[in-house]
């Protein structure tokens, strides 16, 4: 890593980390009801609990806030389904788009609902402004407001004692959505407006092209049917191309969610690699930035809530050590280039006239650092919106967001996810320590016993099941062979990436593989839906759990969990689940893909 890249990196966690802390005494406050903003406020608040029957003096039990959370989404993903499918006769459509098939529908409804944003389609093709806005803008907030609300109800589980409920979810999502998701996305569309980040409502726009040209146009008949020759080839015809049309809509609103809620899913086919959606360094460094602060922010409101500011501290810095290390190896590993180039002469050094190294699907006007800390971000967060095609990656800078995948989404993680996938890790970490002296497990001061471990068990084992044999049946199955572009290992990391992203809700993807099919959406949309909801469920369980359990008093033989010890023995966790799960399909997949890069084969 050059000087420059070390700098942008650098610059970049310290303006995350500053900003981290107001951020996270907000959020704090918001959640406790303390805030000024919710004194202001509150009579709207109260007058929507009212509208829907709520009664937010009325705390719920694990069980109910669970079934709350799946019903509100459930209701959520039938309503997105039914916009998409009815689309063609709804309103705000200039382009007058038709349906969704039933396979794209659900697997979108199911993706967006859950806070993957997996796009099998191209959005400026196939959606409606209306289904942008009513549809995938509205759950980006809601999707992003869930995993925020079940990490806070975890804490609560942490925090309280001898207590049989872990808060109100209905209060939490509105408190959440009003209060911190709404105005801070005003905040960052505002700013991504200033960069050029279009925000319209108008119909697609022609406009004349620089430099006119000729392409062979397929020539039809009288009744719109190709018309081949004597062999049965298409005859083509040349056909001036004076023109080209731009999509337009309300791309920054649904950008600032879309990167602050860590959705991912684009305006745009090319997400924010398009112009309209990202164009200048600082908008990408500004998306970036929306994609962690709240995942960085809620480490330490957990400390807050606990009483023990170390103990955020201590996960935030097991996430931020993790994050640093990760970009270094991504940006070296795409600034060193292709060896194969290198044995062919081409110049892939870094001068005043060129970036170096492999510069293939990324922009020009960010460069490999800042690229190479996106990719990073967005798959270490669990965000998925891309500015670099990752398809076209160096075998080991593709095995990087792989990998961040794959350990669970915790490094950051998405809102909320990351922080209570990290939490059960750490709920591991203790009990492997507790093993190793004969000692029942302590953590924050609760006892971790064998209940919180059989759904710790769950939370670690269940995305990588579907991770595996969802891969598994892909390539055993002809329909899931029948979408690989790429033969050989880089088409299996596509599939394995592919499956990768669907269960731990991340929702980028190496985009050679074809998945906009029935057997890839109804098995994605498996691997989304149990990925979310099936680790969700033991986590609010464990939160119940907690919360009626009594506070301990440290001892001596209690293991401190807020030093650099515990960070490491946290870190060494995550990896050891994440890397001896995964290692023989990545070897098979980036591995034996670098190996063949280096030998040229």
């Amino acid at each position: 890593m050059n000087a420059n890249n070390l700098l942008q990196s650098l610059l970049f966690i310290v303006v995350l980390l500053a900003a981290a802390v107001p951020v996270a005494r907000y959020l704090t406050a918001v959640m406790d009801g303390t805030s000024r903003v919710v004194r202001v406020f509150g009579p709207l608040e109260r007058v929507l609990y009212r509208i829907a029957g709520v009664d937010a003096g009325s705390e719920m039990s694990w069980k109910q806030y669970a079934i709350a959370t799946i019903a509100f989404n459930a209701l959520g993903a039938l309503f997105l389904y039914g916009l998409l499918r009815l689309q063609g006769f709804l309103p705000g459509n200039p382009q007058q788009f038709g349906a969704m098939t039933v396979d794209g529908a659900f697997n979108t409804a199911v993706s967006f609902v859950t806070n993957t944003n997996w796009q099998d389609y191209t959005p400026e093709q196939t959606v409606s402004y209306l289904a942008q806005m009513l549809g995938f803008t509205v759950q980006n907030f809601l999707s992003a407001a869930t995993g925020i609300v079940v990490v806070i109800a975890l804490i609560r589980g942490f925090a309280r004692h001898t207590a049989q409920t872990i808060g109100n979810f209905w209060v939490d999502l509105t408190r959440v959505t009003m209060y911190v998701l709404v105005p801070m996305s005003m905040i960052i569309a505002g700013l991504l407006m200033s960069q050029g980040v279009i925000q319209n409502m108008k119909s697609y726009e022609d406009v004349p092209v620089l430099q006119a040209s000729t392409y062979a146009a397929p020539k039809l008949d009288a009744q719109g049917n190709p018309v081949k020759d004597d062999k049965g080839n298409p005859v083509t015809v040349p056909t001036p191309l004076t023109k080209q049309t731009l999509a337009m809509g309300p791309v920054a609103s649904q950008e600032a969610i879309k990167m602050l809620g860590t959705n991912g899913g684009g305006f745009f086919n090319a997400n924010s690699a398009h112009p309209y959606e990202n164009p200048t360094p600082f908008a990408n460094f500004l998306q970036i930035f929306s994609i962690l602060i709240i995942p960085a922010a809620l480490c330490l409101v957990f400390g807050r809530m606990i009483g023990d500011r170390r103990q955020g501290i201590a996960v935030l810095a097991a996430m931020t050590v993790a994050f640093v290390v990760a970009v270094g190896f991504e940006v070296s590993a795409e600034q060193g280039g292709n060896p194969t180039l290198a044995s062919l002469h081409v110049d892939q050094s870094t001068s005043a006239l060129q970036p170096g190294g492999n510069m293939e699907g990324k922009e020009t006007r960010f460069g490999i650092a800042q690229t190479g800390i996106f990719t990073v971000a967005t798959t270490a967060a669990s965000c998925g919106a891309v500015d670099t095609m990752h398809d076209s990656l160096t075998p080991l800078g593709g095995l990087v967001p792989m990998l961040l995948m794959q350990l669970g989404e915790v490094i950051f993680g998405g809102v909320g996810s990351g922080l209570y996938g990290m939490l059960v890790f750490a709920l591991l970490a203790v009990f492997v320590a507790g093993l190793m002296i004969g000692r029942t497990p302590e953590y924050v001061g609760k006892k971790i016993e064998s209940y919180e471990m059989k759904m710790v068990s769950i939370v670690v084992l269940l995305t990588p099941l579907l991770v595996l044999v969802g891969t598994s049946i892909a390539v055993l199955a002809d329909a899931g062979k029948a979408g690989i572009a790429n033969p050989g290992p880089h088409g299996f990391s596509e599939i394995l990436y592919a499956f990768s992203s669907a269960a731990n809700n991340n929702g980028s993807a190496f985009a050679g593989l074809t998945v906009g099919t029935p057997f890839y959406n109804w098995m994605t949309a498996i691997a989304m839906w149990f990925g979310r909801f099936g680790t969700i469920v033991p986590v609010l369980a464990i939160a119940g759990s907690l919360a009626a359990k009594k506070r301990i008093a440290v001892t001596s033989g209690t293991l401190p969990t807020h030093g650099p010890l515990f960070v490491v023995l946290l870190l060494g966790t995550v990896l050891l689940v994440g890397a001896l799960t995964y290692v023989p399909a990545l070897a098979l997949g980036p591995g034996v893909e670098h190996l063949m890069m280096w030998l040229g084969a």
